[in-house]
């Protein structure tokens, strides 16, 4: 039995192909058009042959999505968003990882020019000039989901993250805790920088002193049992931290494990806060408090840039803050 065609689908509905074409590409036609080429398609199973298309349109109709950790849940949660705004509009998306070094974004970025997309929206974890440059000289449209220079001529969406920290350090403060400790991931990478002077300046405000700082090697749930022994040794010279922020959700679950190895519970004994509010901090026990710094938001928000940098190449660039808010669960009092 031979494929449906185009052709075949346009004599069934009784319209020209040019018709039909519109369509299926979603461009403007009549209610009645559009209902009839429906129908036929339905009828007979017609399939568009993408590879066709591609060739007269110009494009692939793929999308690239690449982050540094696809495991990490805040990335899952920003590629569900991305994926359903992008399919929404016709296109595929394809998902890949960088790993946390530089070369890697920077050839991931430079590889586009082979044409296997239409364009990428990356969420780099560190940024330097030569990765600023492979953005401004990338051959199809860019979108970052994060903090790029302004001089990367490039849409922007990326998480207020010194305003959610101070949310995280108003609460532990109001709940009575002063003696709040903060566990980073690596402190070069634009996740940890951020973090890092919102914390400080949270505790400022308050006029507060941190009674510990530790620095993880990685963003990850094995990185935050390794460093938390650094915020606990200050047991014997300080005392013990009595509140813990850590950058990410990951870290908060690895410290909540070896504050249960060491005996201690959460939040009795030391309250934990979390960021990114990733689905992590609804299935450990105890429930994680943690920052929400919108991650599907910005998922779709980047998708849509995209998209529409894709149709308009000249647009002005947009830089556009999701604000965070404080999802308060059992880890803190």
């Amino acid at each position: 039995m031979s494929r449906p065609t185009i052709a075949g689908v346009a004599r069934a509905a009784g319209v020209s192909v040019a018709s039909v074409s519109r369509v299926l590409n979603g461009l403007p036609a009549t209610e009645e058009m559009a209902e009839r080429v429906q129908r036929a398609v339905a009828d007979l199973g017609y399939v568009p042959d993408s590879r066709a298309r591609s060739l007269k349109v110009g494009r692939t109709f793929q999308l690239t999505l690449a982050v540094a950790d696809v495991g990490n849940p805040v990335y899952v949660t920003m590629m569900r968003a991305v994926e359903e705004v992008v399919s929404a509009a016709g296109y595929r998306l394809v998902v890949t990882t960088t790993g946390p070094e530089i070369v890697d974004e920077v050839a991931l970025v430079r590889g586009m020019a082979r044409g296997y997309a239409d364009g990428l929206l990356i969420s780099p974890i560190r940024v330097d000039e030569d990765l600023v440059k492979s953005i401004r000289e990338c051959e199809v449209p860019v979108v970052v989901a994060g903090n790029v220079p302004a001089k990367a001529g490039v849409d922007t969406v990326r998480a207020n993250s010194p305003k959610g920290m101070l949310l995280a350090v108003n609460h532990l403060v109001a709940k009575g805790r002063r003696r709040i400790a903060f566990l980073n991931g690596p402190a070069d990478t634009v996740p940890g920088t951020a973090r890092a002077k919102g914390f400080a300046d949270a505790l400022k405000a308050h006029k507060l002193q941190p009674i510990a700082v530790a620095e993880a090697t990685d963003f990850t749930f094995t990185a935050g049992r390794a460093a938390a022994p650094a915020l606990l040794g200050v047991k014997v010279s300080a005392g013990l931290p009595d509140a813990v922020i850590c950058a990410n959700d990951l870290l908060a679950v690895g410290l909540m494990h070896e504050l249960a190895a060491a005996g201690l519970e959460v939040p009795a004994d030391v309250a934990v806060v979390g960021m990114d509010d990733s689905e992590l901090a609804e299935q450990c026990f105890p429930t994680l408090t943690s920052v929400n710094l919108g991650s599907a938001e910005r998922g779709r928000r980047a998708a849509e840039l995209l998209l529409a940098r894709i149709e308009d190449n000249d647009r002005t660039p947009r830089r556009i803050v999701v604000q965070p808010s404080l999802s308060i669960r059992r880890s803190t009092p």
